[in-house]
């Protein structure tokens, strides 16, 4: 019926180990060390990524720092300068009161001066209206 030599099955068994062996060595075991160092780059990897974004996190955070203090700078230039203006305006606004009041002390002055050389000519013709409003009341 079936006729199994044993020369042909211990061949082919020996065959069969070698075939075995050399994938093992030749396939195999560079396939598994190619896979075992994929895995150690994977993870070294996402333990770079998690670096990279600790330090994405603090040069977000020292960014946002550097905003704050910008704007903190910025208000107080701001500040500094609204205050300087401020008092440039007064003083151009003391300046100018004071010069209106010189002015208006002057025109005073000026009309007080009118006022009595108008009063002192008005004295002076005197005697000349009353003789013109006499002149004037006889002819009526």
């Amino acid at each position: 019926m079936l006729d199994i030599s044993p020369v042909l099955l211990l061949g082919t068994a020996v065959i069969f180990l070698l075939v075995v062996a050399r994938l093992n060595s030749c396939l195999f075991t560079p396939l598994l060390k190619h896979m075992d160092d994929r895995a150690e780059s994977i993870k070294k990897d996402l333990a770079n990524a998690q670096s990279n974004s600790a330090d994405v996190d603090g040069m977000l955070e020292e960014a946002n720092h550097v905003i704050a203090e910008a704007k903190k700078e910025a208000a107080a230039i701001r500040e500094q300068a609204y205050n300087e203006a401020k008092e440039v305006a007064d003083a151009k606004l003391a300046s100018a009161k004071e010069d209106l009041e010189a002015k208006s002390a002057n025109f005073i002055k000026d009309l007080e001066a009118e006022k009595k050389a108008l009063k002192e000519s008005l004295v002076a013709a005197m005697p000349q209206f009353n003789e013109s409003l006499k002149a004037k009341i006889s002819s009526i």
